[in-house]
């Protein structure tokens, strides 16, 4: 059982009532580019969460073996288990923030110059498997089984999914022992006080315990000192290992090129550094937001194709669904081509409408030759018709309503 196709929907909804509420009030709070870029890694992050169940189940399970009892999935035990993974977690991402190799996994979801709860499921396509690879491992040898860590997982993701979001204010006593969207705001902010605070998921207490508390008081300025300025997400993804590569390419010691990725965050080997002083982060009034032309006329299509990928998203990832893992792999390749080519459509580059039909037509098919295969439902039902029109009509929208050669500035916002 995947326990993230059971939140997806509530995160959804949580979602979907949130940009309803900023369309009303016209807050501001949804700039139409960077929501679509944060719907799109979160949609290919849930992809990536296949492998990591995978790497779970099988590693997990064999590790399992060497815990010297075995905890049953009772509600104390399940309560117990939360507090212990987000003591482990705040550690996690404690040194997501500090040691280079765990930033390259952790810095996308920071990358957004925004904060709501799009930015939530902005995640990293390497941080869950850092985190089950490198920490969550302990709890199995406690005692927990490899299915209860999995799930805790899930649950500890969704209990702090709600903190992205500016509308919730300060929370009185509650803001004492648990984290709340104050705290949090704090956590994704540049400004120089800001930075490297309020690691917590759940409990505050382990900043307060630990010395990286930092209450909210100054406008908070989201995002991170290098921002990655495009909206592709495979580049967000990617932009900090780049980094780390070309150093270690770049520098003519051996030692340098394996020790940095290891090093505190920031280290470059000695002879890579230049005498120019960076700025330890920024506020509001010095921050440039990136905004890109786009393609005319891909808004309203952007839309629609969201509301059409999460019905394919939920097929690919349900493990209730009598699916192989190539399966999900086949249907996972036209994941990423997708959100590669709305990178490209809300930026207006040149190859993105021809990635955009190529996927199109590979989504429509392989969703149903996958489907007759696995026995789900046969090529000859009502399915191929309704992939059919969909990749159809998509395409025919491409082609005569999307303005290749016209460019628009998009609505900083819904509104």
């Amino acid at each position: 059982m995947n326990v993230y196709a059971f939140i997806i929907p509530i995160v959804l909804v949580l979602l979907l009532a949130e940009i309803i509420y900023s369309i009303r009030t016209k807050n501001g709070m949804y700039p139409f580019q960077d929501t679509v870029t944060n719907i799109a890694t979160g949609i290919g992050n849930q992809c990536v969460n296949l492998a990591v169940a995978f790497f779970v189940y099988k590693w997990y399970g064999w590790l399992y073996q060497f815990a010297p009892w075995e905890i049953p999935a009772t509600w104390y035990w399940l309560l117990i288990l939360l507090i212990f993974q987000d003591f482990i977690f705040y550690w996690f991402h404690r040194i997501g923030h500090t040691i280079n190799i765990f930033w390259a996994a952790h810095m996308p979801h920071h990358s957004s110059e925004e904060l709501n709860l799009s930015v939530g499921i902005r995640a990293s396509f390497t941080q869950r498997l850092f985190q089950f690879l490198f920490f969550d491992w302990i709890l199995v040898l406690v005692g927990f089984s490899p299915e209860m860590v999995y799930a805790m997982a899930a649950v500890h993701l969704l209990l702090a999914y709600w903190h992205h979001t500016q509308l919730i204010k300060k929370l009185g006593w509650f803001e004492k022992f648990f984290v709340t969207p104050s705290h949090h705001r704090v956590h994704h902010g540049v400004n120089p006080q800001y930075l490297d605070k309020n690691y917590s998921e759940f409990l505050i207490i382990w900043d307060k315990l630990f010395g990286t508390f930092e209450e909210e008081r100054e406008e908070v300025c989201y995002g991170v000192t290098h921002p990655p300025r495009t909206w592709d997400p495979i580049f967000i993804n990617f932009q900090y290992w780049k980094q780390l590569w070309d150093d270690a390419v770049a520098t003519r010691s051996w030692w340098d090129k394996v020790r940095l990725w290891f090093m505190p965050l920031g280290w470059r080997p000695p002879d890579l550094r230049t005498n120019e002083k960076k700025q330890l982060g920024y506020t509001r009034k010095e921050q440039v937001k990136y905004v890109s032309k786009q393609y005319k006329g891909v808004r309203p299509y952007l839309i629609v194709q969201i509301v059409l990928a999460m019905a394919y998203l939920m097929v690919t990832v349900d493990l209730s669904n009598p699916l192989t893992y190539v399966h999900r792999l086949v249907l996972s390749i036209g994941v990423f081509l997708m959100i590669i080519a709305w990178g490209g459509l809300l930026q207006a580059r040149r190859w993105s409408l021809g990635v955009e039909v190529l996927r199109l037509v590979y989504m429509a098919i392989a969703l149903v030759v996958v489907l007759d295969f696995a026995g789900m439902m046969a090529y000859t039902s009502w399915l191929t018709i309704v992939a059919g029109l969909c990749a159809g009509g998509s395409i025919l929208y491409c082609t005569f309503f999307v303005k290749k050669k016209e460019l628009e500035s998009p609505q900083l916002a819904y509104s």
